[in-house]
C-alpha cells in the first residue's frame, strides 16, 4: 500500500432473532434486568462470541452472562444469524419445560 492508503476491515453486523420464547421471557424480566440484558443483545450483534461467552455441553449453542441471567442463543455464521431462545435468570434458564 502506498502513502496515505489505509486499509480497513469492515465487518457486517449479524441479525439478532429472539425466538417466540425467549421474547416472552425477554418481556417478563424486571425493567432494570431487560435494560441490562438489551445492551447484552446489542453487543452480540457486533460480536457474537465476545469474551466470557461460553459453548454449552449437550446442547447446540453459546451462553453469555450478565449479573444473575444469561442468554443462551445459536450463531449460524454462513448467514451472519444469532438466534436468542432463551433468556432469564440463572437458576431458571437451563431448566427444560
Amino acid at each position: 500500500m502506498g502513502i496515505g492508503q489505509e486499509r480497513y476491515q469492515v465487518t457486517i453486523p449479524y441479525r439478532l432473532e429472539l425466538e417466540t420464547r425467549a421474547r416472552k421471557e425477554f418481556l417478563d424480566l424486571p425493567k432494570e434486568a431487560a435494560r441490562m440484558l438489551a445492551a447484552v443483545l446489542d453487543d452480540l450483534c457486533r460480536n457474537p462470541r465476545p469474551p466470557g461467552s461460553k459453548k454449552l455441553l449437550g446442547i447446540e449453542g453459546y451462553r453469555v452472562r450478565k449479573g444473575d441471567y444469561r442468554v443462551l442463543y445459536a450463531v449460524e455464521d454462513s448467514r451472519k444469524i444469532i438466534s436468542v431462545y432463551r433468556i432469564g435468570h440463572r437458576r431458571e434458564v437451563y431448566r427444560r419445560k
